[in-house]
C-alpha cells in the first residue's frame, strides 16, 4: 500500500516548442510510413504473383480506410483531447507495421494497409489541430511541411533499402517499429491543448463538418486543392513507372528519386510561400502546377529524363505554394473547438482527390497504356488548377 505521506510528482509535460517539434516529427513519420510500401510492391508481386488489379485494390484499401477514419474519428480530439487520440493512432500504426513485418501473402498486405490507413487518418486530424493549438502560424507551417518531407523521405528511403539493403521487406519495418515505439513513449508527455467536453460518441457519426465562417473559403480553394492532390496521387502511384519509362532504368531508387523530387520541392516551396499572402500563394502555385505538368508530359513523350525531372520539380513547387495558400486561408477561420473537424474536412477533400483519380488512372493504364493516361490525367488536373484565375462571381444586389 502506498504511504499517504509520500507524494509522487506528476509527469513533466513538454513545453510548447518541444511539443510543436514532436507533433511535427510524428506527422512527418506517419506520412513517411504511408509511402514506404510503394517501392516494395514489385517485390511483393514477384513473391506472391498477384495481378496489377490487385495492386490497385491494395492502394485503394489504404485510401478508403484513411478517408473513413477522417469521417468517423476526425473530430474526436475536439472532445477527448489531442494527446489521447494521438496515442491511440500510434498504437494502431505499430499494429499495422507488425502486420507488414509478418506479411506472407497479399491478404496480410491488404490488412496492414487498411490498419495503416485508419491510423494515419486518425493521426492527421488530431496532430493537425494540435499543431495549430500550439502556435497558429508555425503550426500551420508544420502542418504543410511535415507531410511533404515525410512523403519524400519515405519514398526515397524505402527505395534505397529495396535496392541496396538485405531483407528489404523486413528491415524498413524494423526501423519504423523502433521509431514509432519511441514516439509512443514521448507522446505521453505532450501537453493537452484541447479541453475535454461531452459529445464524443455523437462525434463518431460520419460527417464532414466545416465551420460556417470557413465554408466560402473552402469552396474557393477546393478546385486548386483537388488538382494539386490529384497530381500528387498520380506521381506517387504511377511516378515510379513513369520514371522507368523515361529513363529506361528499372532500379527502384529511380522511382523513389522522382517521388522525393516532387515532395521535397513542395516542402521547400511551402517554407518560402509563407512570406506571400495566401491568395497569391495559391495563384502562383496553380500556375506552377500547370506548367510543371506540361513539362513532365513533354519529358514522357520525348523520353527526356531532364525534362521529366524539371517538370516534376516545378510541379512540386506549385503544389507546395498552392497547399500553403489553401491551408493558411482556412486555419484562422476555425475556433479552437472546431479545428480538428475543419482539418478533417480539409484532408477528406484532399485525400479523395489524392486517391480516387489515381486509382482510376491505375486501371486505365493497364488498358490504354501509360502515356495516353498520363496526358488525359495531367491536362485535366492542369485545367482544374487554372480555374483559380477565373473571375469570381459577384452576386447581384437585391431587387435587381
Amino acid at each position: 500500500m502506498n504511504d499517504p505521506a509520500i507524494t509522487y510528482p506528476t509527469p513533466r509535460r513538454l513545453d510548447a516548442t518541444q511539443a510543436l517539434w514532436l507533433k511535427g516529427a510524428i506527422l512527418m513519420t506517419f506520412l513517411a510510413a504511408s509511402t514506404v510500401p510503394s517501392p516494395l510492391y514489385a517485390l511483393y508481386r514477384a513473391m506472391w504473383g498477384f495481378s496489377p488489379v490487385m495492386l490497385t485494390v491494395v492502394f485503394a484499401s489504404y485510401a478508403i480506410a484513411m478517408l473513413l477514419a477522417l469521417l468517423v474519428f476526425g473530430a474526436l480530439s475536439d472532445y477527448r483531447g489531442r494527446r489521447e487520440v494521438v496515442l491511440a493512432s500510434l498504437v494502431l500504426e505499430i499494429g499495422a507495421l507488425i502486420l507488414f513485418w509478418r506479411a506472407d501473402s497479399v491478404g496480410w498486405l491488404l490488412a496492414a494497409r487498411v490498419l495503416q490507413g485508419f491510423a494515419t487518418g486518425i493521426a492527421t486530424s488530431a496532430l493537425g489541430a494540435g499543431l495549430v493549438d500550439l502556435h497558429r502560424e508555425r503550426g500551420a507551417l508544420m502542418n504543410s511541411v511535415a507531410p511533404m518531407v515525410g512523403l519524400g523521405v519515405g519514398g526515397l528511403g524505402s527505395s534505397v533499402l529495396v535496392q541496396f539493403a538485405p531483407a528489404p521487406t523486413r528491415l524498413v519495418f524494423d526501423v519504423l517499429l523502433l521509431v514509432f515505439a519511441v514516439f509512443l513513449v514521448a507522446a505521453a508527455f505532450l501537453p493537452e491543448t484541447a479541453q475535454r467536453r461531452p459529445g464524443a460518441w455523437k462525434s463518431l457519426l460520419p460527417s464532414v463538418d466545416v465551420p460556417a465562417k470557413a465554408r466560402a473559403t473552402m469552396l474557393r480553394v477546393l478546385p486548386v486543392n483537388t488538382a494539386q492532390w490529384a497530381m500528387a496521387g498520380f506521381y506517387l502511384s504511377l511516378g515510379p513507372t513513369l520514371a522507368r519509362t523515361v529513363t529506361g532504368d528499372d532500379a527502384p531508387v529511380v522511382g523513389g528519386f522522382m517521388i522525393a523530387a516532387l515532395s521535397l520541392t513542395s516542402a521547400a516551396a511551402i517554407a518560402l510561400a509563407r512570406r506571400i499572402a495566401p491568395r497569391q500563394a495559391s495563384s502562383a502555385g496553380a500556375a506552377g502546377l500547370a506548367v510543371g505538368v506540361v513539362v513532365t508530359l513533354a519529358g514522357l513523350h520525348w523520353r527526356s529524363p531532364g525534362l521529366a525531372l524539371a517538370g516534376t520539380v516545378v510541379s512540386g513547387a506549385g503544389f507546395g505554394s498552392a497547399f500553403s495558400g489553401s491551408l493558411r486561408s482556412l486555419v484562422p477561420l476555425a475556433l479552437p473547438a472546431e479545428r480538428a473537424a475543419l482539418m478533417a474536412a480539409f484532408f477528406v477533400a484532399s485525400y479523395l482527390a489524392f486517391s480516387l483519380p489515381a486509382i482510376a488512372a491505375g486501371l486505365l493504364t493497364s488498358r490504354l497504356g501509360l502515356e495516353p493516361t498520363a496526358i488525359v490525367y495531367g491536362l485535366g488536373a492542369a485545367l482544374l488548377a487554372l480555374t483559380v484565375f477565373l473571375p469570381a462571381r459577384v452576386p447581384r444586389p437585391a431587387g435587381k
